[in-house]
């Protein structure tokens, strides 16, 4: 065979691989025959390049769960998933005053995890220097070698340029805008990192282990200290063509409101972020009311505690209520820090999302909080890893044999 065709076929092997890694990535467990009709692959190629991710360890394979042996007449479907024990995934969460890292398998089962308390003015190398020095920690407690891991994933609560992985702004870390944060800690920990912003990781959390299994087009809301949007659309991540999709905390709501830290006025952070609705109390309530204690307060039926939340909640819907008739997304999945509120913040939200969006999109959505909580992120950056597996994975598994 001359040498080029030779060359050609082996890299439309390598092609069909991926396409292989692909549809076990996205789907967790699939069969076969599932395979072979998503990437329109014949069933007897599906099967070859399948014997050769078991050759090199990176596949297995178990019957259906719930189908004996013979229920049916024939043998039970079969299904395929990664090997969890043929590499390691690391998530690292920064938030506004916390770090947590995370350490999972490839069939995203949580093997150690550890959380540090964060100054809110910390310097953004020392950050990172905590956090290389965390994840060395929770890989011990897991018991993985770091030559296991085939990647770490990276949330920061702010926007993340997806072409150089440069923070755009300060957002609320100070001291990180234009910083290449994928690179610094990639050089620390010497393993690929990717670095995303929280409200993504949310979405792709919520997607694959929360409120949000079964939907194709969902639309995550963070809440806390900063706002802003995760979106799935038709199963996927958007993030918009410089990765600064969802950046609804500075949606104009008041003109003429007060000035926000992004220097425009009226953004809805400055009427439902956390920070103002401490603010907002801190005359009849005293210098020292928190978040929490708002929350907390809010459930037993204190007044202004539970107006502040429901007007906040109202705010969040109006926003809400033009992503929905732009995207018709299935689901709206509030998280973050004030997603604890429950109903007490849902309720003002479905009654903006009933006035503002169209009739048929408002119907058509679930508005509900998330279900993995403070979480979410750094499950989410666990799922970054898995969910770009082609790109970040080595060798031996993208581009396997």
């Amino acid at each position: 065979m001359p040498p080029g065709r030779a060359g050609s076929l082996e890299s439309l092997r390598r092609l069909n691989r991926l396409r292989v890694i692909r549809a076990l990535r996205d789907e967790g467990q699939i069969s076969r025959a599932e395979i072979a009709r998503r990437t329109g692959l014949s069933r007897s190629t599906v099967s070859s390049l399948v014997a050769d991710l078991q050759s090199d360890g990176l596949v297995v394979e178990r019957p259906e769960p719930g189908l004996a042996h013979g229920s049916s007449g024939g043998r039970p479907p079969i299904l395929l998933s990664f090997d969890a024990s043929a590499g390691a995934a690391v998530g690292v969460d920064f938030g506004h005053s916390h770090l947590r890292v995370a350490v999972s398998d490839l069939a995203s089962t949580i093997l150690a995890e550890r959380t540090r308390p964060l100054d809110t003015d910390h310097d953004a190398f020392e950050g990172l220097e905590m956090a290389a020095e965390l994840v060395v920690e929770t890989l011990a407690d897991a018991g993985v070698a770091k030559e296991l891991v085939i990647g770490a994933g990276m949330g920061l609560p702010g926007p993340v340029d997806q072409g150089d992985g440069t923070v755009h702004s300060s957002a609320i870390l100070p001291g990180w805008i234009g910083m290449t944060v994928a690179e610094e800690l990639q050089k620390r920990l010497e393993i690929p990192v990717m670095v995303d912003n929280d409200a993504n990781l949310g979405a792709l959390a919520e997607a694959a282990f929360g409120a949000g299994r079964d939907a194709t087009d969902l639309v995550y809301l963070k809440v806390s200290s900063g706002i802003g949007a995760g979106l799935i659309l038709n199963g996927r991540l958007y993030r918009g063509s410089a990765g600064l999709a969802g950046e609804l905390g500075h949606v104009l709501v008041h003109p003429e409101g007060i000035v926000c830290r992004c220097g425009n006025r009226g953004c809805l952070e400055t009427v439902a972020a956390t920070g103002a609705l401490v603010d907002l109390l801190r005359r009849s309530h005293g210098d020292d009311i928190t978040i929490e204690r708002i929350l907390e307060a809010a459930r037993e039926g204190d007044a202004g505690c539970v107006r502040v939340i429901h007007d906040a909640g109202r705010a969040l819907g109006t926003v809400a209520a033009t992503l929905l008739n732009v995207l018709n997304p299935e689901m709206l999945i509030v998280g973050g820090h004030l997603a604890a509120a429950g109903d007490l913040l849902l309720d003002g939200m479905r009654e903006s999302i009933g006035r503002a969006a169209l009739p048929e999109t408002s119907r058509g959505a679930q508005v509900v909080a998330g279900v993995l909580g403070e979480r979410a992120h750094v499950l989410g950056a666990l799922a970054l890893v898995v969910s770009e597996a082609d790109r970040v994975l080595p060798t031996r598994l993208a581009l396997a044999g």
